[in-house]
């Protein structure tokens, strides 16, 4: 059986028309609920968990010594027990202070606080 030009033109229009076919669908409006002082503004930001990372020191050791360290090696770090160590939120300086234990853990004492300029470079608060 042969078709027709007609034919196989009629049944490509039928297949795109398909394709184009929409459908409409009804939403309904959200639920417009009355904010109370806790909800707004920084308010609703203040129970964020940020990671604080506190560096001791630093070490710069070659690969061989590194492929070397085994459990009760000692690392000697570039700081002394006396010096404070850094508090850092999202890898920007915000205190120094000490190493503290707590209840059996290491804690930290705020000494200094320090805020971020416009630029994100820290700034002593006074």
């Amino acid at each position: 059986m042969a078709q027709t030009a007609e034919t196989i033109e009629q049944q490509t229009t039928d297949q795109q028309n398909a394709k184009q076919t929409v459908q409409s669908a009804e939403l309904s409006e959200a639920e417009s609920r009355p904010q109370t002082a806790a909800q707004t503004g920084i308010e609703l930001l203040l129970d964020v968990a940020l990671p604080v990372t506190v560096t001791l020191g630093n070490a710069e050791l070659p690969i061989q010594q590194v492929l070397q360290l085994s459990p009760g090696s000692v690392i000697r770090l570039d700081k002394s027990i006396d010096a404070p160590v850094e508090l850092f939120v999202k890898n920007s300086k915000f205190a120094t202070g000490s190493v503290v234990v707590v209840n059996g853990k290491f804690g930290i004492k705020i000494k200094e606080l320090f805020s971020v300029d416009s630029e994100g470079l820290a700034a002593e608060n006074k």
